[in-house]
């Protein structure tokens, strides 16, 4: 299979890249520069220059695969409304490239915003809807493509899709630790995460291209929910620096932007989309990956 990846140099995406490869399938990638044509030419992948923003080339892009996996976002957060209108204008165009074509789209989605006093599940619909929305209400743009003939599946990943050489959520809650001095949790600590290896999210990615039905919601999560209190306390054992609570009014200034997220309860379960593709972890937990050096 011929699968155009964007975001391939990414956190997840450059996994996904090294799992299909080794899998046997052919790779494309969105390069924004030239540095990351070169490391995807090296890997055995083909680069494609652009970026989100280049609609027609997007286009394109899909018509030429036989399956898209969309990891990339701007993530702008200085400019949300923009990062949502790319998100939605980008979605559409790869979408609408494959339309009637029954070939398959995988979307990278979030877990935000679905957690209703349990872990939320691949029944919870996200709220996000319209172009407003976060993500430009990508995912709920999608799935409306499973009756125009696109193999479409929202992928929700994890809040910590973790591993050695992370820079996301887990590895500027260690950099806050290190800077003042000690780790932090807010209030209680008991809101949760759902958690999720790296080389696991690769996996399901291309089992999702491989098997996942139209229209599938899945999570990539392999711990349902681990207490911020938990992983202050594994973050502070790592750094042998003491572990306090803060006010979640102080979030933002003590964490930087991660802290608008700590503080929310992201936990999830994946028991349809482990029975689903038979995807089973195994990669290491997310507080044995921070105190065995993953974050060091």
């Amino acid at each position: 299979m011929h699968v155009f990846i964007t975001g391939a140099t990414g956190w997840i995406g450059s996994a996904v890249v090294d799992h299909l490869l080794a899998t046997g399938h052919v790779v494309s990638g969105l390069a924004r520069s030239e540095t990351a044509a070169e490391v995807l030419a090296r890997k055995g992948a083909r680069p494609r220059r652009g970026d989100l923003d280049d609609v027609d080339g997007l286009r394109a892009a899909a018509a030429a695969a036989d399956a898209v996996v969309h990891l990339a976002n701007k993530h702008d957060w200085t400019d949300p409304a923009g990062t949502n209108r790319t998100e939605r204008a980008a979605v559409t165009a790869m979408a609408e490239a494959l339309t009637g074509s029954d070939r398959p789209f995988v979307l990278a989605a979030a877990l935000s915003g679905l957690t209703r006093g349990r872990p939320a599940t691949e029944r919870d619909p996200s709220p996000a809807v319209g172009p407003d929305s976060p993500r430009g209400g990508s995912e709920n743009l999608l799935l409306a493509y499973a009756d125009r003939g696109v193999r479409v599946i929202s992928s929700r990943f994890a809040p910590s899709v973790h591993g050695r050489g992370d820079t996301g959520f887990v590895a500027s809650l260690v950099a806050a630790a290190r800077r003042h001095g000690r780790s932090a949790y807010l209030g209680d600590g008991d809101t949760a995460w759902a958690a999720v290896h790296r080389g696991d999210a690769a996996r399901l990615v291309r089992l999702a291209l491989e098997a996942a039905p139209a229209g599938s919601v899945l999570h990539a999560v392999t711990e349902d929910a681990i207490s911020t209190r938990a992983i202050a306390d594994a973050i502070g054992r790592m750094l042998d620096v003491p572990v306090v609570s803060i006010p979640p009014e102080d979030a933002t200034e003590h964490f930087g932007f991660v802290g608008r997220f700590f503080g929310m309860d992201m936990s999830a379960s994946s028991a349809h989309t482990r029975e689903l593709l038979s995807w089973t972890s195994s990669g290491p937990a997310l507080l044995a990956d921070i105190e065995n050096g993953a974050y060091a």
